[in-house]
């Protein structure tokens, strides 16, 4: 597999598929997303989405469609993605140049197939799960917007930013057992927060829950206990992204997180995209990331300091009301780039692990329908949110569901991540 992503670029894509697909679609040809899926007979396989449907990469391997892929086992069968990704960047590259073939409306090499409807399968068929198996998830703080508008909020006689937060990628170490998938729903959390006026606190369920609109990276190369990635290297050690939503308790964070930050606010849940779209396919929306103008430390320093245009979108659904969209935002605000936020995350000499995910924290924008978390868009629950006539929201309640799209587009391209979509219950 002498195969280079710089030599055989991601938007080497075929003119039309034998697979029809419709132009609005996340999962075009330029995409080829990563998931996982239970198939109908029960079986979990690695498969590849492509309009209204999947590839079954586990039964494409076992028929010998990847003959250059050398691996022990099958690297598409079982409950992650971990075994393929293990492989490293070139049986990446490999196998989006093989599907990118098998595709193209020219070939018969899968059209062709007797067994065809056992390797390609309507997504309605099926049931998704998390992409990865993670071990160890992390949480930045990435977005200027994001911290300025908090600081306003909670320290509005001080400065909006920390002296901290233009040095250093601020983050902190979550909880990887809680995070779910599309779909799954989440109970209120229960925890002790301080009421208005009160010296002691009350238990309860948390009154002030809120999402935050998050995008996420899957590492995909890991590096030794004690050695650091370097900046400029860091993009290479990651597999692909995904849509991310990092619920949170915003009462019992306020009277928890002093002096070591959050802990119940945000263990309870965090809701990811079944889809991981890969570093390939996001090339075409490489773009200029956010002027740093405070000088950073040689190993945050980047040569090429870059980030992609990734459209963001959260809708809040009330009952029988039709969804409201409440936030349109982009990934290309963020302050601190995943380059940094790994160099960072390693420069004490942190190993990371195949398949660990580093989410972004709240991406907000410079306008009030870009912030991305209720506390911002309400400001507190001081400007509530009309989402349906005589309907309005400061922050979230039972039975609302809350649902997050992300695409990549431009002229003849579109990328997309699906969606997140999450329904809350009430506590238990």
């Amino acid at each position: 597999m002498k195969i280079d992503r710089m030599s055989t670029p991601s938007f080497l894509v075929p003119e039309k598929s034998w697979i029809e697909i419709s132009p609005d679609s996340d999962f075009s040809l330029h995409n080829l997303p990563y998931g996982v899926a239970r198939l109908p007979k029960g079986e979990t396989a690695v498969v590849v989405a492509v309009g209204d449907y999947v590839l079954n990469l586990s039964r494409l391997y076992k028929k010998g469609f990847f003959p250059e892929l050398k691996a022990k086992k099958n690297p598409f069968r079982g409950h992650s993605l971990n075994a393929f990704i293990a492989l490293g960047r070139p049986a990446w590259t490999y196998v989006r140049h093989r599907l990118l073939a098998l595709l193209n409306s020219k070939n018969q090499e899968l059209q062709s197939r007797k067994d065809l409807s056992k390797v390609l399968i309507p997504q309605s068929l099926l049931a998704f799960l998390l992409p990865v198996e993670i071990s160890n998830y992390t949480d930045f703080y990435s977005s200027m917007e994001h911290a300025s508008n908090v600081g306003k909020m909670f320290r509005p006689d001080g400065e909006a930013l920390l002296p901290n937060w233009k040095h250093i990628p601020v983050g902190y170490h979550g909880r990887a057992s809680s995070i779910v998938v599309s779909g799954y729903p989440i109970r209120r959390p229960k925890g002790q927060t301080l009421p208005e006026g009160a010296q002691v606190p009350v238990f309860g369920p948390s009154r002030l829950l809120d999402f935050e609109l998050e995008m996420a990276f899957v590492v995909g190369k890991s590096n030794a206990l004690g050695e650091s990635v370097l900046v400029d290297e860091a993009e290479e050690h990651v597999f692909g992204m995904v849509l991310f939503n990092d619920w949170s308790a915003r009462d019992i964070q306020k009277w928890e997180y002093v002096p070591l930050g959050p802990f119940l606010a945000k263990n309870f849940a965090s809701s990811m995209s079944p889809w991981v779209v890969t570093m390939d396919a996001l090339q075409p929306f490489r773009t200029e990331a956010p002027v740093q103008d405070t000088e950073v430390l040689p190993y945050l320093k980047e040569k090429k300091r870059g980030t992609y245009d990734i459209q963001l979108f959260v809708d809040i659904q009330a009952g029988a009301l039709p969804p409201a969209t409440v936030c349109r935002s982009n990934f290309k605000y963020l302050y601190w780039t995943m380059a940094q936020q790994l160099a960072h995350h390693t420069v004490g000499g942190c190993n990371m692990q195949i398949g660990d995910v580093c989410a972004s924290g709240t991406i907000s924008g410079p306008s009030p329908d870009s912030f991305g978390s209720m506390l911002e868009l309400s400001w507190k629950g001081s400007k509530p949110l009309q989402i349906g006539e005589g309907v309005e929201r400061g922050f979230l309640q039972d039975g609302d569901v809350v649902e997050m799209r992300a695409f990549c587009e431009k002229p003849g391209v579109r990328v997309g991540f699906g969606s997140v979509k999450t329904e809350i219950l009430p506590s238990n």
